[in-house]
């Protein structure tokens, strides 16, 4: 049992040793079962293809949701031969509230609940959350997990900088409400009903529906619309700067050092 768990385990989880063609093979079939669930979502919603391939939809996702569950019991069993999740017991468990098995349970739970929820509202907004299969096929993906590297290496500048164009969407909005409540107490009516137009006029988008009249918010408003340019701008910066720092690291030689002498080999 045990070297069958760590056969599987080779399959599932790594692309090396004898398995790896196998592992391969199983990967490619998963990433085309879940591109194929992202295409019968997106179709499922045209009325025309819903009427016409009704069944093959339902037996599609039934189909999709068999595998993956399966898959997903198959991946708890076989975490244990991963040093992080050793234990039998709380290694399991660990592995259930990682983040790639979080993914996983919510790609299948939808469908079991709504099996028994009579709701429709709700069975609407689970069946939304099939869409986390996407976020799946992350794991195969060497861009999404470049990704995800960059945003955890940069994550206190990111943060830093989203607090940054919280603090300055507060401080405008709060402004501009002193500012226009008396020329326009219906539309800039709170703090919080001003920071709709705060985040129009910061992303300069501008949707038009609440804006400025007096010279002095018009004035307020242009200010807001080019600082909103320079500071949303910062994380873009962060990321850029991030992805830059590992391809160069990619790109790299690989300096080789021998371990008796410490010299460059």
């Amino acid at each position: 049992m045990s070297h069958l768990r760590k056969s599987l385990y080779r399959v599932l989880e790594t692309s090396a040793g004898k398995r790896r063609g196998i592992s391969l093979a199983f990967n490619l079939l998963l990433i085309t079962i879940i591109t194929l669930n992202a295409i019968a979502i997106v179709l499922h919603t045209v009325p025309e293809y819903d009427r016409q391939f009704a069944v093959l939809f339902t037996d599609f996702e039934v189909f999709s949701v068999v595998f993956f569950t399966i898959e997903y019991i198959m991946r708890i069993w076989v975490c244990v031969e991963n040093e992080k999740y050793s234990h039998w017991f709380w290694g399991r468990l660990h592995y259930i509230f990682s983040t790639s098995a979080i993914i996983d349970f919510l790609a299948i739970f939808p469908f079991y609940f709504t099996l028994f929820a009579t709701d429709l509202a709700i069975v609407r907004i689970l069946r939304l959350f099939r869409i986390f299969r996407l976020f799946r096929i992350s794991r195969y993906s060497h861009a999404f997990r470049l990704i995800q590297n960059v945003v955890t290496e940069k994550k206190e500048e990111l943060i830093l900088s989203t607090m940054l164009v919280i603090f300055m969407l507060i401080i405008v909005s709060s402004v501009m409400y002193y500012v226009e409540h008396a020329a326009q107490p219906d539309q800039f009516s709170s703090i919080p009903a001003t920071m709709w137009w705060g985040v129009t006029a910061m992303t300069t988008v501008g949707y038009g529906d609440i804006h400025p009249i007096t010279p002095l918010g018009k004035l307020l408003g242009g200010i807001t619309a080019i600082l909103g340019i320079g500071l949303f701008a910062l994380p873009t910066g962060i990321l850029v700067s991030g992805f830059n720092e590992h391809i160069r690291d990619r790109k790299a030689p690989q300096r080789k050092v021998c371990p008796h002498c410490g010299k460059e080999i």
